[in-house]
């Protein structure tokens, strides 16, 4: 996708399509008001109708050949009310734009974004987020189709020159869409072909691509060696090889001290031992949607050269069942020595996180930010909408809120109070690894919170927003990639 800004007036640009935001009370805005006279009034008497009536994106007037217009066409599309419109609402009317001009033959799409920067909404965010709606947009999923051809012709985006550095913001968004992208696809394929191995070779390709990124892969020998019991026993079941991928991004000063993403990579999940139901088990190939997360965080500020120093982990295995695999009853010992009484083997994710918690204390990293499809209580409790915050830092916790709603990417905090601790008591091991009927989304941090006594470490879990489970949205969201994004950008400038 080509990104620009341009200094041409409105109805000079030459495009396919110009849009414009129309607001509920049939208001223009004014750079729309200047277009509508040079056409002689015919918007206004598109909204003088009355046959729309602009309480949202879903009113749409299309006009074609426009006389004292360059562009083939112009597409008012209903913005609300102008009065309530945040970047909430922003983002939608970019979203659904977006999808008005990807459904017809416009390969060029001039957004005039200036009316849209109402109630302090800032013209460079929405420029930043316009790109990234439109990477986004575009994407389809094909590879394993028989008609791998994407659809999409939309191939150039651009916007009034209004303020300095709008095609830097374009090409920020782009970067991130992308790498929302990156997780979306990796989320998406069948667990046939996303494996394990497959993860460590889509790690080295990353590398391959950026200077900046360098890989290790560690084996189970490897493994063995280290300790990591905990890790080791969810990848007993599975005749596929499990890895713990390392990924090193230096972009900032050699000195610094690096911040460490840490991503659930379980290509699948059958739960092993403790078998899961089969309805719905064709989702389990997104459990390992936090890994495709920290794949598709290092690739965005790889491409945006964010000048921080990142550690990403990713701790990928399948979970199957097997005359070797791990039983219920189970003790294994982890890397940090303490024991581990495996109760369930269906609470598989945090074995594999544990062990990667204790091998990030190597890197002595400002922050540890592990993110994972973890419980399906976050999901009973939040729905899709909200990542699950929690950890032993209250400002990391709190900048990562921040950074949610700074970019729409949003999270709420769970406690991780002592008393929720004594559930995971076992009598025959330092702990369990799972607790109660209850509170398991809080239990399962509080497993984890065992292992991060050296650093300052939050929990993202992302169980109800990495993926949709239902009708053409079905598939990976690439959720948290934005945020996560957001937050390594506010480490390097210091904020």
């Amino acid at each position: 996708m080509q990104y620009e800004s341009v200094t041409e007036s409105i109805a000079e640009v030459v495009a396919d399509c110009v849009v414009l935001p129309v607001w509920k009370d049939g208001r223009l805005g004014d750079n729309a008001q200047t277009l509508d006279a040079a056409l002689n009034g015919a918007l206004s008497a598109v909204l003088a109708s009355g046959d729309y009536v602009w309480e949202g994106s879903d009113d749409k007037h299309l006009l074609h050949n426009p006389a004292g217009c360059a562009a083939g066409r112009v597409l008012l599309v209903g913005a609300g009310e102008r009065d309530k419109c945040g970047p909430k609402e922003a983002a939608k009317f970019l979203s659904q734009a977006l999808k008005a001009v990807l459904a017809r033959n416009m390969p060029h799409a001039h957004f005039v974004l200036a009316d849209l920067a109402v109630n302090d909404i800032d013209i460079n965010w929405l420029a930043a987020r316009l790109a990234q709606e439109a990477e986004t947009a575009a994407y389809r999923y094909v590879t394993t189709k028989e008609d791998k051809k994407r659809k999409a012709v939309l191939n150039r985006l651009s916007v009034p020159a209004t303020s300095e550095n709008l095609e830097d913001s374009m090409r920020r968004g782009e970067a991130i869409g992308q790498g929302v992208n990156r997780a979306r696809q990796l989320g998406n394929l069948p667990a046939n072909v996303c494996t394990p191995t497959y993860l460590a070779n889509h790690a080295r390709e990353l590398a391959n691509d950026h200077k900046a990124i360098e890989v290790e892969v560690i084996d189970e020998a490897r493994m063995k060696e280290l300790g990591m019991g905990c890790f080791l026993s969810v990848a007993a079941g599975s005749i596929e090889d499990a890895y713990l991928i390392v990924l090193h991004y230096r972009g900032g000063d050699e000195d610094d001290k690096p911040a460490c993403l840490i991503g659930k990579g379980v290509t699948f999940d059958t739960g092993g031992i403790s078998i899961k139901p089969s309805p719905a088990m064709d989702e389990m190939k997104f459990d390992m949607c936090g890994s495709a997360a920290v794949l598709g965080v290092m690739s965005a500020i790889a491409n945006l050269k964010v000048p921080v120093n990142v550690v990403g982990l990713v701790a990928a295995s399948e979970n199957m069942p097997s005359g070797g695999a791990t039983k219920p009853g189970d003790i294994v010992t982890s890397m940090s020595g303490k024991t581990v009484e495996i109760l369930n083997t269906d609470a598989e994710g945090r074995l594999l996180l544990c062990d990667a918690l204790t091998y990030a204390e190597r890197f002595e990293p400002s922050h540890v930010i592990d993110i994972a499809t973890l419980t399906g209580a976050a999901i009973a409790a939040f729905g899709n909408e909200a990542n699950v915050v929690m950890g032993n830092d209250q400002p990391l916790l709190d900048r990562l809120l921040q950074c949610g709603q700074d970019c729409l990417d949003r999270a709420w905090q769970l406690p991780l109070w002592t008393e929720y601790q004594k559930q995971l008591d076992s009598n025959f091991a330092d702990i369990a690894n799972i607790g109660g009927k209850h509170a398991g989304t809080i239990t399962a941090g509080c497993f984890l919170s065992r292992f991060t006594e050296k650093f300052k470490w939050a929990h993202l879990d992302i169980a109800g927003s990495a993926w949709l489970s239902n009708g053409a949205a079905k598939g990976a969201t690439g959720r948290p990639v934005a945020l996560l994004t957001e937050f390594l950008s506010t480490l390097a400038q210091g904020r």
